[in-house]
C-alpha cells in the first residue's frame, strides 16, 4: 500500500483516465493508487467522488490498524472522497461515474459485475 501511495508513475495515469472518463476500478486496499493523483488545478482526482476501500474497522480487526503507515479508509476521507463503509468482510461495491471501487476481497466479484456491465454498455453505443 506505500509504495503505490507515493508513486508518481502512477498519479498521471490516473489523472488521465479519470478526467477523460475511462473506467477506473480498484479493491480493497488498491484505491491507495488514487492518493498521489492531482489534477492541474490542485484538486485530488478522488475529490467529490464516491467511493470504498479496505476500512479502518477492517484494519483493526486484523490487527494492522497500528502498523500500517495510514489507514486508507482515513486518508481517501481526508483527500476528499465521499467514503462509504460496507459491513465489514462483506461484499461491498461503490461505482460513482467512471470510478468502481470494492471494500474487501469479497467484493473482488461484485466490482468485476459493475465494470463488465459498464463495457458492454459502452461497446452497445
Amino acid at each position: 500500500m506505500t509504495g503505490i501511495s507515493s508513486e508518481t508513475a502512477n498519479d498521471d495515469s490516473t489523472r488521465r483516465m479519470q478526467d477523460e472518463g475511462k473506467l477506473v476500478v480498484s479493491v480493497c486496499h488498491g484505491p491507495a493508487g488514487l492518493l498521489p493523483a492531482i489534477r492541474a488545478d490542485g484538486t485530488r482526482v478522488i475529490q467529490g467522488y464516491r467511493l470504498t476501500s479496505f476500512t479502518n474497522t477492517e484494519e483493526a480487526a486484523v490487527g494492522l490498524a497500528e502498523k500500517v503507515p495510514f489507514l486508507l479508509e482515513t486518508r481517501l476521507r481526508e483527500l476528499g472522497g465521499v467514503f462509504q463503509a460496507g459491513t465489514p468482510w462483506m461484499p461491498h461495491v461503490v461505482a460513482d461515474r467512471n470510478l468502481i471501487t470494492g471494500q474487501n476481497p469479497a467484493s473482488s466479484g461484485g466490482v468485476a459485475q459493475v465494470a463488465l456491465a459498464r463495457l458492454n454498455a459502452a461497446l452497445r453505443g
